[in-house]
């Protein structure tokens, strides 16, 4: 399911962030670009983030930036952005922030499979190892499908 939600234009490596609030920004914004999602919905990512914490930082150097679906999601799209440098998000327990995974979910369930999905890759070494050197977006997504293809045949 992952890679009908990722697009090569989603995938940004080695970018350049000062802050969790600017990484977030620059991890939407292939979505926005897009119109997966809306500016408003960027500005309730961050909105929620500076009213209750790095809620979105859901493992060890990974975070998922997203917001209620009401919030400006346009369609179903999950992005990855790698960062040239780790960054602070102020959750203490999975600092420093690395890899962020845009989502935007229109309706409140349809996202729940492709969580299911990354959740599997988040515990998986070697989709760890391979994110750290990922040197294009076509070579992510060959993975996802390689990944896909061995759930399938699971």
């Amino acid at each position: 399911m992952l890679t009908k939600l990722i697009k090569a234009s989603y995938i940004q490596l080695d970018i350049e962030a000062s802050s969790f609030e600017e990484a977030i920004e620059l991890a939407m914004s292939p979505l926005v670009i897009d119109e997966a999602v809306t500016t408003d919905y960027v500005d309730k990512v961050i909105s929620i983030l500076r009213e209750i914490g790095p809620y979105i930082v859901i493992t060890k150097n990974i975070a998922i930036p997203h917001a209620p679906s009401d919030s400006g999601a346009k369609k179903l799209a999950i992005g990855f952005t790698r960062l040239k440098n780790a960054i602070v998000s102020g959750n203490s327990a999975n600092d420093p922030v690395k890899f962020l995974f845009s989502l935007s979910s229109p309706t409140g369930d349809d996202h729940l499979s492709a969580l299911s999905e990354l959740a599997s890759l988040f515990s998986d070494e070697k989709f760890l190892a391979f994110i750290q050197d990922v040197k294009k977006p076509h070579d992510f997504i060959d993975f996802l499908e390689n990944f896909e293809r061995s759930i399938e045949n699971d």
